[in-house]
């Protein structure tokens, strides 16, 4: 079954055909192939794996974020990054940088991440000196980081498939983003010295102010969703569906910038959103209940405790195989497919389940802007209208950035752990 498996999924991936069809589509023959299991199996399947509670939080935050997008929030989140860093050497590729921390807090959408920021400030930073190859990998490297700032998909489907608390998982995310944010932000702040990049003019008091009064609305849907998540009031799903209302009544009767007319494609939109994650949540459930029949996760935790005992070595590995799985199955199937392989083995290490599944996502996102295949780096090239290998080699020192800081945290677990610790009591 498994070299039927791999030799179908391969080959669809070469012809072309979407990911979750791929995987679907594998599954099918594989189980055809072998002859025993009946073929409804696939169903059960795919119903199991999208039943679940926690799962019903991703179409209330992808609702919440398309509401939020279509109100302006992302102008306005980077009106107050642009106010807080714009004039510090390299400002605006810091704006970059702190706005995409603070916006992918609330869309909790990579592909939304890239397509807000990367819309608004690649003809900026041209004309301010950057090359267009430069802005595209700046844009990338940031979204990167960002997986990590919750509301994050990856961390609700990953909490729900590890038993692991999703508010915890959420809260773990916060610290090492900032880590690897530092990381960016002091190199774009050497590169823009060497490249004679202008500053911006600073903001004055008055443009300040009125930047963090306009951001302040935004920035209260996050305080809304993990005050209630953290204070016992709500649970993480029940925390989602009090976004979208709060993010409804700021769109409509705040910023004015949608009417009630314009609901009904708001909902269609975030539907479809919706149901391409699901579909992959479902396929991904079958491919990875194959390698589980097959005893895949133990022939892998052979491998990989015959190489090395060393729980670091183990994250080394775990590293490595979800930045490029992460690249290859465009994020969310590397999840679903191989942590239920790598997690059991993390927990014989005696590694903490939250610290690992902070890694997870932190290589997945790394994964995402892989050159040459990452499906972010090609959505980032398509707002910026470049050539993907031209903008590979100026992603190159970004990635070398992300990496370490991906292996600072990595082997300090106290900045996955410090805030949970802190708040989850």
């Amino acid at each position: 079954m498994i070299v039927t498996l791999a030799l179908t999924f391969v080959a669809l991936l070469l012809l072309s055909v979407p990911v979750s069809f791929a995987m679907g589509l594998a599954s099918v023959a594989a189980i055809l192939w072998q002859g025993k299991t009946p073929l409804n199996t696939v169903v059960t399947q795919m119903v199991s794996g999208m039943d679940s509670f926690p799962l019903m939080a991703i179409p209330f935050f992808i609702l919440a974020g398309e509401l939020m997008e279509r109100a302006g929030i992302s102008e306005r989140l980077v009106n107050l990054a642009k106010a807080l860093v714009a004039h510090v050497r390299g400002g605006l590729a810091m704006t970059v940088i702190v706005a995409e921390y603070l916006f992918s807090g609330i869309s909790g959408s990579t592909a939304a991440d890239v397509s807000a920021i990367g819309s608004m400030l690649i003809g900026p930073m041209e004309r301010a000196g950057y090359k267009k190859g430069e802005a595209i990998a700046i844009i990338c490297a940031a979204t990167a980081m960002g997986i990590l700032v919750p509301p994050c998909i990856f961390m609700i489907v990953l909490a729900s498939m590890t038993n692991q608390s999703i508010g915890a998982m959420f809260v773990a995310g916060f610290v090492p983003a900032v880590v690897i944010a530092v990381g960016l932000i002091a190199y774009v702040y050497w590169k823009a010295g060497k490249l004679g990049i202008p500053r911006e003019t600073k903001a004055t008091r008055r443009q300040l102010l009125a930047a963090l009064g306009d951001g302040a609305i935004a920035m209260v849907m996050p305080v809304i969703i993990f005050g209630a998540i953290f204070g016992g009031i709500t649970t993480v799903t029940e925390a989602a569906v009090v976004a979208v209302l709060y993010s409804a009544f700021v769109g409509l009767a705040v910023y004015r910038r949608f009417g009630v007319r314009d609901l009904p494609v708001i909902l269609i939109a975030s539907t479809i959103n919706t149901a391409m994650i699901m579909l992959l949540v479902g396929v991904a459930t079958v491919f990875s209940w194959i390698l589980t029949v097959e005893r895949v996760p133990q022939s892998v935790a052979a491998l990989v405790t015959g190489i090395s005992n060393s729980p670091w070595i183990f994250l080394l590995v775990s590293n490595v195989i979800f930045i490029l799985f992460g690249a290859i199955l465009e994020g969310l199937p590397a999840l679903i497919v191989f942590v239920p392989v790598m997690y059991p083995i993390a927990l014989q290490l005696s590694i903490d389940p939250l610290h690992y599944g902070i890694l997870v996502i932190a290589s997945i996102g790394i994964g995402i802007f892989l050159p040459p295949i990452g499906v972010g780096l090609f959505i980032a090239c398509a707002i910026g209208k470049m050539n993907m290998m031209d903008a590979a080699r100026y992603m190159a020192p970004y990635l070398g950035i992300l990496f370490l800081g991906l292996l600072v945290v990595t082997f300090v677990p106290w900045f996955t752990l410090v805030l949970p610790q802190v708040f989850l009591k």
